[in-house]
């Protein structure tokens, strides 16, 4: 709960992270850059599914990527579908897996400090594993990022699902088949974020050398018995100073479910869990009558 409060702005943040680098020694790097993609995946092989294979289906010619995925060996499915994907060779994408403690995974910081101390990409995208990369998206972002020094960007437009079930045809599928598969784009709807939520913070890649993710506030390392809500995203943007500047990238989709395969409470708990995600989507999205 401090941090929670200390990051809404209430604490200068150079208290906690004092080794942010000033613009002007971050690289401003042009040319074919590199991106690191780095997702979390715990149960939910049946979302992982779709955002690997938008980059098999979709991709990118103009720029590197490094596609890395943290996961647990006791997760069968996901270590099965990651498996999968491995034996997918395609130009300029490498597959990166990542196995961790069950306990290490089910706190989201703790991969994501991992990878951006080991980066060597000019950028990191930390993300989710309910987003897609489609049409243009990796290779119109790599235009966006030439020769920019900022510490954190983020695209201007998402297309989100509904809040969908367990039962609807697309998670159903995903849940029985390992194989490249697609989205009806036409069901996704607009939205445009204001700063660099969860799934869609773009950091540069010596700011992530230099400061990690949340490396210096140890609740944010520590390995837990359940999963943890991802509270530490409003403390990356507090400890970089910034909300994010917004970059307009196409092709960013992202599916929204309203089970959570990650809660490993009871059936009457994550039942409330369930209708109370549900009962937030309405007052945050009410459905507008049609005149």
């Amino acid at each position: 709960m401090f941090f929670r409060v200390a990051a809404c702005g209430l604490l200068p943040a150079r208290w906690f992270e004092g080794g942010l680098p000033q613009r002007s020694q971050r690289t401003a790097k042009n040319g074919r850059l590199h991106l690191e993609i780095v997702s979390h995946c715990w149960k939910y092989s049946h979302l992982l599914i779709y955002q690997l294979s938008s980059l098999v289906k979709f991709p990118p010619e103009n720029i590197d990527i490094t596609m890395t995925v943290f996961y647990s060996p006791e997760d069968h499915a996901t270590q099965k579908l990651l498996a999968f994907f491995s034996q997918q060779n395609i130009a300029g994408i490498e597959w990166n897996w990542m196995t961790l403690p069950t306990q290490s995974l089910y706190r989201r910081g703790i991969g994501r400090n991992l990878a951006a101390l080991k980066t060597k990409a000019d950028w990191v995208w930390f993300t989710d594993c309910d987003l897609m990369f489609r049409q243009e998206c990796l290779d119109t972002l790599a235009q966006r990022l030439q020769g920019r020094q900022d510490a954190l960007v983020f695209p201007d437009q998402e297309r989100t699902s509904e809040l969908l079930s367990e039962d609807n045809p697309l998670l159903k599928t995903a849940g029985v088949a390992t194989q490249i598969l697609d989205i009806d784009s036409e069901s996704f709807t607009v939205k445009h974020p204001q700063k660099a939520t969860g799934p869609l913070q773009i950091a540069h890649g010596d700011v992530c050398r230099a400061v990690g993710y949340c490396r210096n506030l140890k609740i944010y390392q520590q390995p837990s018995e359940h999963w943890c809500k991802a509270h530490e995203d409003r403390a990356f943007r507090w400890l970089l100073q910034t909300e994010g500047i917004p970059v307009s990238v196409p092709g960013v989709y992202r599916i929204r479910h309203r089970e959570k395969g990650r809660y490993t409470g009871s059936r009457t708990s994550n039942y409330w869990r369930k209708n109370l995600r549900v009962l937030q989507d309405r007052l945050r999205h009410p459905v507008r009558k049609k005149s």
